[in-house]
């Protein structure tokens, strides 16, 4: 495990031309938490509430869709273009994570 670790800081990963955005809406995400604390804290109705989750479930659900976009587009690919082996790896690797994100 830490060799993989090791090989991702070796490589750029396929997000980072859009790093600054991914942060910005991180950091919008994390406001939508504090708001939504906030909403409980003062005891907000609780369709309002709600609402706001599914806003915050959206907007994470965009993050990661734009990341597995990049890591196809770019991992995968990589690793494809280096070995069958390689890419069939990313694949499953790519696979799995779909299937975390299906069940969330």
């Amino acid at each position: 495990m830490a060799d993989e670790h090791q090989e991702h800081e070796q490589h750029h990963h396929g997000y980072i031309h859009r790093k600054d955005d991914y942060l910005k809406r991180l950091r919008r995400i994390e406001g939508q938490a504090r708001g939504l604390q906030k909403m409980v804290e003062e005891e907000k109705y609780c369709i309002d509430i709600l609402t706001q989750v599914s806003a915050m479930t959206k907007a994470l659900q965009a993050v990661s869709l734009g990341l597995l976009e990049e890591h196809m587009s770019h991992c995968v690919i990589d690793a494809a273009r280096q070995s069958d082996e390689a890419g069939q790896e990313k694949v499953k690797e790519a696979t799995e994570a779909i299937a975390r994100l299906v069940r969330s």
